[in-house]
């Protein structure tokens, strides 16, 4: 017999199996010999009293053996005498609308203007320690998309739009531990999401797909309101019919050729602001309530959300025990981002801390569709111009920046470029900055102890989400005049992480495939 509970315990009976099966006997009353087996379901932390407990959802057999789950890939038939679609970019959205081609008997074609996971690690070491930035294989583009060398984060709330789990499942069957099933804020790392990814590839090539690397798009070729065909930069032309564009939130030139070719895109509000890195034993110390959180719990996160002044103000991307990294896509320009290793084992944490933007923030960029992408655009180069314009990022204690101080000084951060003292309110426009400094008071106020000059802010975090969005219509997924394009994931607007991308992925495929099987 197979019976299920839920139950509180504390961290060290959460990850000793002896002190749990005990834990499970009290609860349920089955005797610990009786117990064949206690399998972990569902586990999350609950630090909001002095006593930090793990909820945990269990199931326990009893009279039956334990027959570990096995996740098998989906039985992807040989595809390469098929009929193709393209799809622009090897993202989390492309990869897993080609694997949904292949399920589906349709031969996907990538086209991928980066390079593979393994060849991506040359020109982040360049970024990192030369400041070279490589505009076509850098964090954001190249095998994987931003996500690979950012962190491999899992939770998402958009749960309507399509079924996580089948995501999770089969990235467990890539090769993820199946921990990523277990945890309520799932966690791949960026140690181990490069092998995932290839494996991922590697399987689309054997089943008849094509994985074209260091192959930009340049052109969209259309024939009245039918998609006809791709141009590369290497100067091929492919004709086709079925067009998938996931292209990714950082992809400012496939917006401007969008925009010239008259296909219609439309400027979003997205959010922006800065990354703030503290002592990682900091944050355990105040959200765990104790001088050493020990080692039955893992470094801890924390969300925060405000209004100020009527204008949302947020964590995001939070990066226990994690990096900061230059994420910037072109020379000239600064971005920052943050990532974890698989343990979060490093001595700090971070943040993007960003400022929710309106429509009519953009009012200076004019009315065009691209006023985000330049607002955006702006900042980042102005911090490229205050870093002594290299990859160094204007930085500032946390107080003084609130105090309106710049720092006299700055500690070693994970930003492996480097950091240069600065006045942030010369990055941001006054209402980004007056915002920061307003929000980090109240932070403060919610997490004592946050609010120290031993944190540092690195400026600016710019690419949370896609500045633009593609409009297609909702029943066919296709871009709302030119048939055969489908806007797909982050970039086009429709996604926020790399399981609503793949999501997203997903259904662009099979709306596509519908299409195609009614030819």
């Amino acid at each position: 017999m197979k019976y299920q509970y839920q139950l509180q315990v504390s961290p060290e009976a959460a990850a000793r199996e002896d002190l749990l099966r005990k834990e499970v006997s009290k609860h349920s009353g089955i005797s610990v010999s009786e117990m064949a087996h206690v399998e972990v379901l569902k586990r999350s932390i609950d630090a909001r009293q002095k006593a930090v407990k793990v909820n945990l959802k269990v199931e326990v057999f009893v009279g039956e053996d334990f027959q570990k789950t096995v996740f098998n890939l989906p039985d992807y038939p040989n595809v390469s005498n098929k009929e193709e679609i393209f799809i622009i970019g090897a993202g989390p959205a492309g990869l897993f609308a080609a694997l949904r081609c292949i399920e589906a008997g349709i031969k996907p074609i990538i086209i991928e203007r980066g390079k593979d996971v393994r060849s991506r690690r040359r020109d982040l070491k360049a970024l990192n320690i030369e400041h070279i930035v490589n505009g076509d294989s850098n964090y954001c583009f190249g095998e994987g998309g931003a996500g690979t060398y950012s962190d491999g984060k899992l939770y998402t709330r958009s749960k309507k739009r399509g079924d996580v789990q089948r995501i999770l499942n089969l990235l467990v069957a890539f090769g993820a531990t199946n921990q990523i099933l277990v945890d309520a804020h799932p966690h791949i790392g960026t140690n181990k999401l490069p092998a995932i990814i290839t494996q991922i590839r590697e399987i689309i090539i054997e089943r008849g797909g094509e994985v074209r690397f260091e192959t930009r798009v340049t052109d969209i070729l259309l024939s009245g309101n039918n998609i006809s065909g791709i141009r590369t930069h290497k100067g091929e032309t492919f004709s086709a019919k079925k067009v998938i564009l996931a292209t990714g939130h950082s992809a400012r030139d496939i917006f401007e050729l969008l925009q010239e070719k008259g296909i219609e895109i439309e400027a979003k509000p997205f959010a922006l602001g800065v990354r703030v890195e503290h002592p990682q034993q900091l944050i355990d110390k105040i959200q765990y309530k104790c001088d050493d959180r020990g080692e039955f719990l893992p470094p801890s996160p924390y969300s925060i959300v405000k209004q100020i002044n009527g204008r949302g103000m947020y964590s995001f991307c939070m990066c226990p025990g994690g990096i900061i990294a230059p994420c910037a896509t072109s020379p000239g320009e600064v971005v920052t981002n943050g990532w974890s290793p698989s343990k979060r084992d490093q001595p700090t944490a971070n943040s993007g801390i960003v400022v929710e933007l309106r429509m009519n923030d953009f009012r200076n960029n004019g009315n065009s569709p691209l006023s985000g992408m330049f607002f955006q655009k702006e900042i980042e180069q102005r911090a490229w111009e205050m870093g002594g314009k290299t990859q160094r990022v204007p930085a500032q204690r946390l107080v003084d920046f609130v105090e309106g101080k710049i720092s006299l000084d700055l500690p070693q951060t994970s930003y492996t470029p480097g950091v240069t003292s600065a006045d942030l309110k010369e990055v941001f426009p006054a209402f980004i900055h007056q915002t920061l400094k307003a929000g980090f008071k109240e932070f403060g106020k919610t997490m004592k102890g946050y609010l120290t000059n031993d944190a540092v802010i690195h400026a600016p975090e710019s690419r949370t989400s896609s500045p633009v969005r593609i409009p297609r219509n909702p029943a066919t997924l296709e871009h709302i005049r030119i048939k055969g394009l489908f806007p797909c994931g982050e970039g086009a607007g429709y996604a926020g992480g790399i399981v609503s991308a793949a999501i997203d992925g997903e259904k662009c495929a099979e709306a596509c495939i519908g299409i195609l099987d009614q030819q």
